[in-house]
């Protein structure tokens, strides 16, 4: 099954997703997106790794996450993928790489994604690009999806 989860800043999505995961049949995998630009990140990764253990195989693939995917996958996540596509001046390539990544969406993956038009629209015209390319970005991942999931103080809602 597709699902996308989706909801805000530490609303358990990545928790949620690993859960769902946690039935595909092995080998799984994790496409982390994160890159650890600073202390605080690197050790949000290393935490997130050991919660892990060995029940996935990770992969880091910060950019091109339509080539790092497979079956009985978790891709994790969405807002950060972009943000790097960002900074890394590669924001015209967000829609190929979001066309391949729905060419060859895996049957069994669980996407990670941060609902972030719920709030004040951003002052600045980079803030409001980004959350304008993310909002389109979940909306055709979660017309892709089979199930999405919005998580809201560490429960799932389940809205498709």
């Amino acid at each position: 099954m597709r699902t996308l989860i989706t909801g805000g800043v530490k609303s358990g999505k990545s928790r949620r997703a690993l859960e769902l995961a946690r039935d595909f049949p092995a080998p799984r995998l994790f496409v982390a997106t994160a890159r650890a630009f600073d202390p605080e990140m690197a050790e949000k990764i290393a935490r997130h790794r050991a919660e892990r253990g060995d029940a996935f195989e990770t992969v880091e693939e910060p950019v091109r996450i339509d080539r790092a995917v497979r079956e009985n996958c978790v891709l994790d996540c969405i807002p950060l993928w972009l943000n790097n596509l960002f900074f890394d001046d590669r924001e015209a390539e967000v829609d190929a790489i979001l066309e391949a990544l729905l060419a060859r969406l895996p049957a069994s993956i669980v996407l990670v994604t941060n609902e972030t038009g719920m709030g004040v629209i951003p002052a600045d015209p980079l803030s409001r690009r980004y959350g304008a390319a993310l909002g389109r970005i979940n909306a055709r991942l979660a017309a892709a999806a089979d199930r999405v999931e919005l998580m809201v103080a560490g429960i799932p809602l389940r809205i498709k």
